[in-house]
């Protein structure tokens, strides 16, 4: 058996991909050989860096607003048109802010509405945009990011931690009617070294990592590795929640 499995002929749509773990799980696809679609928001330059830099040929950049349904579903439209289909999907894309978790006014409705949106609403329209084509693949496979805050009510806001409880409800019950030809996957990460929360400081992420029993920080492709692995190595594997979090959950 192959330890380096090929994605050759395969399509894998990435939300999120201009940065962080979307940016290094796009990497990994193309390097096995898929074609990528580079999903982004308002990261248009830096999603166009990332198209640039991917090894293989036939790769795209197309804009994915999480909030809005009628474009994702023109995404969709637009994939199979250009590409004919779609092999896999990761729920990369993400919001949150920064919140104490005493300071229950400052989670304002404004704030839980966006987070609710980016985090549970978008991966759903997504999901349900590219399900047709995932499902005429035969062998889809969906990768939602989640955190390790949706177990243990942490991370930078209430209402992130509770958003991603959701996804990974939401998961469970698509992996449960979305078989046998499509497989979801959660993959859970801890504190990822990157700028994803505003306001998270080095010293706040070395912390994190020092509290771990490996003490060691969570770099984007040591998630990027976790993401293509359940795709290419776990093909029993569906509804499940697969952690990257250097043990921080013990």
């Amino acid at each position: 058996m192959a330890i380096g499995k090929s994605l050759a002929g395969k399509v894998a749509v990435v939300t999120g991909a201009s940065s962080g773990i979307g940016r290094e799980s796009a990497k990994l696809f193309a390097e096995a050989g898929a074609r990528v679609v580079v999903g982004y928001n308002k990261g248009v330059d830096r999603a166009n860096a990332v198209l640039a830099s991917l090894p293989g040929s036939g790769h795209k950049a197309m804009r994915l607003p999480l909030e809005d349904t009628a474009q994702i579903k023109k995404v969709a439209a637009a994939v199979r048109e250009e590409f004919g289909r779609a092999d896999i999907l990761v729920n990369s894309a993400g919001f949150t802010r920064m919140v104490p978790h005493h300071d229950l006014e400052a989670l304002d409705d404004e704030l839980i509405d966006q987070v609710l949106t980016a985090n549970v609403r978008g991966p759903f329209a997504t999901i349900r945009a590219f399900v047709p084509l995932l499902k005429a693949s035969g062998d889809g496979v969906i990768v939602n990011i989640s955190s390790g805050a949706a177990e243990h009510g942490t991370g930078s806001s209430i209402i992130y931690g509770a958003s991603k409880a959701a996804l990974n409800t939401m998961s469970m019950a698509l992996a449960r009617v979305l078989g046998p030809e499509i497989r979801v996957v959660v993959v859970a990460p801890g504190m990822v070294h990157t700028g994803f929360v505003p306001g998270r400081t080095e010293e706040m992420m070395a912390k994190a990592a020092a509290a771990t029993p490996l003490k060691r920080a969570i770099e984007p492709e040591d998630v990027a590795l976790a993401v293509i692995s359940c795709v290419t190595h776990l093909t029993h594997t569906t509804g499940s929640i697969i952690s990257v979090d250097a043990g921080r959950h013990l």
